[in-house]
């Protein structure tokens, strides 16, 4: 049994943000897999079952998405555990792999740590850095720019490729075919970053965008 979780915030608001990344591959794996779903609410997520793959969708929030996993893990004792999420430090587009180590500040990963441990498989999907610290909040929060949608797919359809394939083989076999460096779409999406920044930044200081998930993921340690 391998389980495969894709960390992101639930609600509509938020299915196309950056912090949703991991909730787009799990989709995207659902999409392919005659999977049934798993009506546990001990589980505190979307549990699909394909065989001997799990896929979950942590319902929770991206700073509890622990809870989720654990209650999941606790149950059905996963061979592997494989994760996927968005990851600020690595450009848009790229797709990175690595077992254990830090998670970076991403809350999500932190949350993991804590109610399971560190040593699991994370599919780390790039996603830029903004170039302030304290823009990091308003940021994830956001969809993906134009710029970037027409790569989006193709990029999402990489990950969910690359975390199935880390169910039967081992890390460096899939990082070795699936490691991706960019989008090619990163220095215009960057471009168009620029110009839109002021816009962007007024739409999410505003109050209302700044609703459970911000009140949940702290602007110091969002990621």
């Amino acid at each position: 049994m391998n389980l495969i979780v894709g960390l992101g915030n639930p609600g509509g608001e938020y299915a196309r943000t950056k912090h949703n990344a991991g909730f787009m591959a799990a989709d995207q794996i659902l999409s392919r897999l005659k999977a049934s779903k798993v009506n546990k609410s001990a589980f505190n997520g979307e549990l699909f079952r394909a065989g001997d793959t799990l896929i979950l969708k942590p319902q929770t929030y991206m700073n509890n998405s622990g809870v989720s996993v654990s209650a999941v893990s606790n149950f059905y004792k996963p061979e592997k555990l494989i994760v996927i999420h968005d990851d600020l430090d690595l450009p848009f587009g790229a797709l990175r792999f690595k077992f254990g180590g830090g998670n970076g500040g991403h809350n999500g990963l932190k949350s993991i740590d804590h109610h399971c441990s560190p040593n699991y498989l994370r599919v780390r999907m790039g996603i830029s850095r903004p170039a302030s610290k304290d823009e990091v909040l308003a940021y994830v929060l956001q969809p993906f720019l134009a710029a970037q949608v027409s790569s989006l797919d193709e990029w999402v359809a990489a990950a969910a490729t690359a975390a199935l394939t880390l169910c039967e083989l081992p890390l460096e076999t899939v990082a070795a075919k699936y490691t991706l460096k960019s989008a090619d779409v990163e220095k215009s999406a960057s471009a168009e970053k620029s110009s839109d920044a002021g816009k962007s930044a007024s739409v999410e200081k505003s109050p209302d965008a700044r609703k459970s998930p911000a009140e949940i993921e702290k602007p110091a340690d969002v990621r």
